[in-house]
Protein backbone atom coordinates (compact mmCIF):
# COMPACT_ATOMS: atom_id res chain seq x y z
CA UNK A 1 0.00 0.00 0.00
CA UNK A 2 1.22 3.51 -0.81
CA UNK A 3 -0.15 4.90 2.45
CA UNK A 4 -2.23 7.40 0.49
CA UNK A 5 -5.97 6.94 0.47
CA UNK A 6 -8.03 9.87 -0.73
CA UNK A 7 -11.58 9.23 0.37
CA UNK A 8 -12.87 12.17 -1.60
CA UNK A 9 -12.72 13.31 -5.20
CA UNK A 10 -12.15 17.01 -5.72
CA UNK A 11 -12.03 17.43 -9.49
CA UNK A 12 -10.46 20.49 -11.07
CA UNK A 13 -11.80 21.56 -14.44
CA UNK A 14 -10.04 24.00 -16.75
CA UNK A 15 -12.29 26.94 -17.71
CA UNK A 16 -11.46 29.57 -20.34
CA UNK A 17 -12.27 33.11 -19.22
CA UNK A 18 -11.75 36.50 -20.87
CA UNK A 19 -8.65 36.92 -18.65
CA UNK A 20 -7.19 33.46 -19.29
CA UNK A 21 -7.49 29.88 -18.12
CA UNK A 22 -8.55 29.14 -14.54
CA UNK A 23 -8.97 25.79 -12.85
CA UNK A 24 -11.73 25.78 -10.21
CA UNK A 25 -12.42 22.69 -8.11
CA UNK A 26 -15.69 20.78 -7.91
CA UNK A 27 -15.56 19.22 -4.46
CA UNK A 28 -16.74 15.79 -3.27
CA UNK A 29 -17.62 14.54 -6.74
CA UNK A 30 -17.63 10.95 -5.46
CA UNK A 31 -20.91 11.64 -3.65
CA UNK A 32 -22.64 13.40 -6.58
CA UNK A 33 -25.00 12.15 -9.25
CA UNK A 34 -24.23 12.91 -12.91
CA UNK A 35 -26.91 15.63 -12.79
CA UNK A 36 -25.29 17.19 -9.71
CA UNK A 37 -21.88 17.14 -11.38
CA UNK A 38 -23.30 18.83 -14.49
CA UNK A 39 -25.00 21.52 -12.39
CA UNK A 40 -21.81 22.04 -10.35
CA UNK A 41 -19.65 22.35 -13.46
CA UNK A 42 -22.06 24.84 -15.03
CA UNK A 43 -22.10 26.90 -11.82
CA UNK A 44 -18.28 26.91 -11.59
CA UNK A 45 -17.95 27.84 -15.27
CA UNK A 46 -20.36 30.74 -14.90
CA UNK A 47 -18.63 31.94 -11.73
CA UNK A 48 -15.26 31.74 -13.51
CA UNK A 49 -16.38 33.60 -16.65
CA UNK A 50 -17.96 36.33 -14.51
CA UNK A 51 -14.70 36.75 -12.58
CA UNK A 52 -16.26 35.74 -9.27
CA UNK A 53 -13.95 32.89 -8.25
CA UNK A 54 -12.23 33.08 -4.89
CA UNK A 55 -8.80 31.57 -4.19
CA UNK A 56 -10.59 28.82 -2.21
CA UNK A 57 -12.49 27.88 -5.38
CA UNK A 58 -9.21 26.93 -7.05
CA UNK A 59 -7.34 25.45 -4.09
CA UNK A 60 -6.70 21.72 -3.81
CA UNK A 61 -8.14 19.22 -6.22
CA UNK A 62 -7.11 15.61 -6.60
CA UNK A 63 -7.51 15.30 -10.38
CA UNK A 64 -7.88 17.73 -13.30
CA UNK A 65 -9.80 17.46 -16.55
CA UNK A 66 -8.68 19.77 -19.35
CA UNK A 67 -10.35 19.96 -22.75
CA UNK A 68 -7.95 21.67 -25.12
CA UNK A 69 -10.04 20.25 -27.93
CA UNK A 70 -12.46 23.16 -27.67
CA UNK A 71 -9.57 25.33 -28.93
CA UNK A 72 -8.65 22.88 -31.69
CA UNK A 73 -5.77 21.17 -29.86
CA UNK A 74 -4.94 17.88 -31.56
CA UNK A 75 -2.50 16.55 -28.98
CA UNK A 76 -0.45 17.62 -26.01
CA UNK A 77 0.88 16.47 -22.68
CA UNK A 78 -0.87 18.05 -19.71
CA UNK A 79 1.25 18.88 -16.67
CA UNK A 80 0.23 18.00 -13.10
CA UNK A 81 -0.20 20.87 -10.66
CA UNK A 82 0.49 19.82 -7.09
CA UNK A 83 -1.21 18.58 -4.93
CA UNK A 84 -3.05 16.74 -7.68
CA UNK A 85 -2.30 13.15 -8.58
CA UNK A 86 -3.21 13.25 -12.28
CA UNK A 87 -4.58 15.29 -15.17
CA UNK A 88 -6.60 14.10 -18.16
CA UNK A 89 -6.17 16.11 -21.35
CA UNK A 90 -8.88 15.68 -23.96
CA UNK A 91 -8.30 16.95 -27.48
CA UNK A 92 -10.25 17.82 -30.62
CA UNK A 93 -12.35 15.21 -32.39
CA UNK A 94 -11.26 14.92 -36.03
CA UNK A 95 -12.18 12.59 -38.87
CA UNK A 96 -9.23 10.18 -39.34
CA UNK A 97 -8.53 7.07 -41.42
CA UNK A 98 -8.43 3.95 -39.23
CA UNK A 99 -8.18 0.23 -39.85
CA UNK A 100 -11.41 -1.61 -39.05
CA UNK A 101 -11.80 -5.30 -39.87
CA UNK A 102 -9.07 -5.11 -42.49
CA UNK A 103 -10.51 -2.02 -44.19
CA UNK A 104 -9.55 1.63 -44.00
CA UNK A 105 -12.54 3.68 -42.85
CA UNK A 106 -12.99 7.26 -41.77
CA UNK A 107 -13.97 7.57 -38.10
CA UNK A 108 -14.11 10.38 -35.56
CA UNK A 109 -10.96 10.20 -33.43
CA UNK A 110 -9.96 12.03 -30.28
CA UNK A 111 -6.61 11.77 -28.58
CA UNK A 112 -6.53 11.78 -24.81
CA UNK A 113 -3.48 12.06 -22.58
CA UNK A 114 -3.20 11.11 -18.93
CA UNK A 115 -0.30 12.44 -16.91
CA UNK A 116 -0.05 10.94 -13.45
CA UNK A 117 2.26 10.75 -10.47
CA UNK A 118 3.76 7.24 -10.55
CA UNK A 119 4.44 7.49 -6.83
CA UNK A 120 0.66 7.52 -6.28
CA UNK A 121 -0.83 5.73 -9.26
CA UNK A 122 0.32 2.43 -10.75
CA UNK A 123 0.61 2.33 -14.54
CA UNK A 124 -1.81 -0.60 -14.83
CA UNK A 125 -4.56 1.35 -13.05
CA UNK A 126 -3.84 4.41 -15.18
CA UNK A 127 -4.16 2.45 -18.43
CA UNK A 128 -7.32 0.73 -17.15
CA UNK A 129 -8.77 4.18 -16.40
CA UNK A 130 -7.90 5.40 -19.91
CA UNK A 131 -9.62 2.35 -21.41
CA UNK A 132 -12.75 3.22 -19.39
CA UNK A 133 -12.58 6.82 -20.62
CA UNK A 134 -12.33 5.53 -24.20
CA UNK A 135 -15.34 3.27 -23.72
CA UNK A 136 -17.36 6.06 -22.10
CA UNK A 137 -16.56 8.54 -24.87
CA UNK A 138 -17.51 5.98 -27.52
CA UNK A 139 -20.70 4.98 -25.68
CA UNK A 140 -21.77 7.47 -22.96
CA UNK A 141 -24.66 5.20 -22.01
CA UNK A 142 -22.11 2.96 -20.28
CA UNK A 143 -21.60 5.63 -17.62
CA UNK A 144 -25.29 5.93 -16.94
CA UNK A 145 -25.65 2.17 -16.66
CA UNK A 146 -22.45 1.95 -14.54
CA UNK A 147 -21.05 -0.81 -16.76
Amino acid sequence: SSGINAEYGDISVAVATPKGLVVPVLRNVESMSFADIEIGLNDLGKKAREGNLAIEDMDGGTFTVSNGGVFGSMFGTPIINLPQSAILGMHAIQQRPVALNGNVVIRPMMYVALTYDHRLIDGREAVTFLKRVKSAVEDPGLLLLDI
